[in-house]
């Protein structure tokens, strides 16, 4: 009886150390843990507001571009620290005809710009100018963004589109717990750049209902008068007047002369998928080539997830593409880049010779590679599917949360600290730890390098996926894993989301890993080979949102548990 007992007992610790286990849960559980499903169409965002306000204009007819000006806008009323008018993005669309694109509508560096701007006499990098305040605020591109898209695709009026959006900025929206805890972590910061009180430099708590009324009323007037109230109306001068008291160097021309433009998307395959994702001046899509390419010569599968060598695998190609990302890449209207050299097969294959499973190889011995041939953190994304057989990734951002900090009273909307995404002086580190080169030093009306990385996947010539993330440096990792989770590791859509990981941006030469999600012993055994692995950091990689179409034609949604992110679908 006393080895029954102890066997039972020992049972019990078994299933109770599985149950705790984030590994064991994702890849042991009976039965797919689905996420949200429906038939017709599916929103999927940061907040359930915004995801609601996208799924409604469907339903009334819209299609997923329609419901990108919805979702885009209702997340700058309910999600303000990255959801904004004063930012900018980027969005991947597929047509129900499967005609695939993307959209730029990245923020540009003002006329008055310079190389220099962010250095003193000495040559010293003012690292706070570049981050906080008016000379650190781009030129905003989101809503001429979303009217391009409207302008090309929409089916809806405008009106139609944002007067849900309006409403919830007059009515206001609840706060939930960790929205509160970010806000009142930010209130004063906000307070001190502004030099003043205002909505945002309250202490809330969760279930207050947020009311932005001034926010409501630049809505309508864009709602009214269309894309020029912002960029040529009593919006423009507003905010000119506004930035230039706080020391930025955006003027009435500036705004007059942005443009969105329709960019040709990097395409590639990765085995039987065919991958869509963003172009330069975003660096998402050629570093997840890049990335992905090189993975395909190895069987992940069979190492396992997160095992030491899928771990290593990874890492060492994520270490290379970032090198090459930090000296080749920029904005392609001001500069040449090597898209096809870089996504060779032939140079991916001389990139990873130095690679040996036997041990890591240290940064300081990796630089770009040499071409043989003349390619915020507090960001957020969201991905729809409507009933026409439409799908768009969308990312959008104001770069650090709440941007530059800078909130105007007046217009109700934060503005960006995009320029610190510039190379400000070469070789110095910006607010995400990455490394740039000249490729992407600023000029003005150029666009800044960046990390979002919104994919479309097909598979049999069919929609197959859509996703993205927030997550500054780490968002191309996370778009990486996430589609390696489902793909070849068989994980759900919610699971891959879900799933514990890890990056790598060649400097600072760290894995960092998310905090308790890795087992001690592929900790240990990535240590022994000479990795430094960062594995109790508490702050969180991405917070993917993406959906997945189902054998049937159905959608499942995976709407990342790291946040307040929810799904959609009618």
């Amino acid at each position: 009886m006393k080895i029954k007992h102890a066997l039972l007992y020992l049972f019990v610790l078994l299933l109770f150390w599985q149950c705790n286990n984030p590994q064991t849960e994702i890849l042991q559980s009976p039965q797919p843990l689905l996420g949200v499903t429906s038939q017709r169409g599916m929103v999927v965002s940061a907040r359930e507001e915004a995801s609601k306000i996208g799924r409604d204009i469907m339903q009334q007819g819209g299609n997923a571009f329609d419901a990108m000006v919805a979702t885009e806008m209702a997340l700058a009323v309910c999600y303000p620290n990255a959801g904004n008018l004063g930012g900018g993005g980027f969005m991947v669309y597929r047509t129900h005809k499967g005609e695939v694109g993307a959209l730029d509508y990245r923020e540009k560096a003002p006329l008055l710009a310079s190389k220099d701007m962010y250095l003193d006499q000495n040559n010293t990098y003012l690292r706070d100018k570049s981050k906080t305040g008016g000379l650190a605020v781009g030129v905003p591109g989101t809503i001429a963004g979303i009217f391009k898209a409207h302008h090309k695709f929409g089916s809806l009026p405008i009106q139609t589109i944002l007067r849900p959006v309006i409403l919830l900025a007059k009515n206001g929206f609840k706060i939930t717990e960790k929205q509160a805890a970010q806000l009142n972590n930010y209130s004063a910061v906000i307070k001190k750049t502004n030099k003043e009180n205002s909505l945002y430099t309250k202490k809330f708590k969760p279930g207050d209902v947020f009311v932005n009324k001034a926010l409501a009323a630049t809505l309508q007037e864009i709602s009214n008068k269309g894309r020029s109230a912002f960029y040529q109306g009593d919006i423009a001068k507003t905010l000119v007047r506004f930035l230039q008291k706080n020391g930025g160097i955006i003027s009435l021309k500036d705004l007059e002369n942005y443009q969105a433009i329709w960019r040709e998307p990097i395409i590639f395959n990765y085995k039987d998928l065919r991958i869509i994702s963003m172009s330069p001046p975003s660096s998402g899509g050629i570093c997840l080539a890049q990335i992905l390419k090189t993975t395909a010569n190895f069987p992940i599968a069979s190492y396992g997830h997160n095992t030491t060598k899928t771990t290593q695998v990874l890492v060492e190609a994520q270490r290379r593409a970032y090198a090459d990302r930090s000296h080749y890449l920029g904005d392609p209207d001001f500069i040449d880049i090597p898209v096809d050299s870089l996504l060779s097969d032939a140079y991916l294959k001389k990139r990873m010779e130095s690679f040996s499973f036997q041990g890591a190889t240290p940064s300081h011995q990796i630089k770009h590679g040499n071409l043989l041939a003349p390619e915020s953190k507090e960001t957020t994304h969201y991905s729809i599917v409507d009933s026409y057989g439409n799908a768009i990734a969308v990312t959008t951002t104001l770069n650090a949360s709440f941007g530059s900090k800078l909130y105007s009273k007046e217009l109700g909307f934060f503005l960006n600290n995009e320029m610190d995404d510039f190379s400000a002086k070469p070789g110095a580190p910006n607010l995400f730890g990455l490394i740039g080169a000249d490729a992407n030093a600023i000029a003005p009306q150029k666009r800044m390098l960046s990390s979002m990385t919104p994919t479309l996947i097909e598979r049999d010539n069919k929609l197959w996926m859509t996703l993205g993330t927030p997550g500054g440096s780490t968002i191309i990792t996370s778009v990486l894993q996430t589609i390696l989770n489902v793909y070849e590791f068989n994980m759900s859509m919610q699971q891959a989301v879900d799933a514990p990981r890890f990056h790598h941006q060649w400097l600072p030469d760290v894995v960092r890993v998310e905090a308790t999600s890795f087992d001690t012993k592929t900790i240990k055994s990535l240590e022994s080979k000479g990795y430094v692995v960062d594995y109790k950091n508490p702050s969180i990689i991405g917070k993917v949102d993406a959906i997945l179409v189902l054998p049937d034609g159905s959608f499942e949604a995976g709407a990342d548990k790291r946040g307040d992110d929810t799904a959609v679908g009618f």
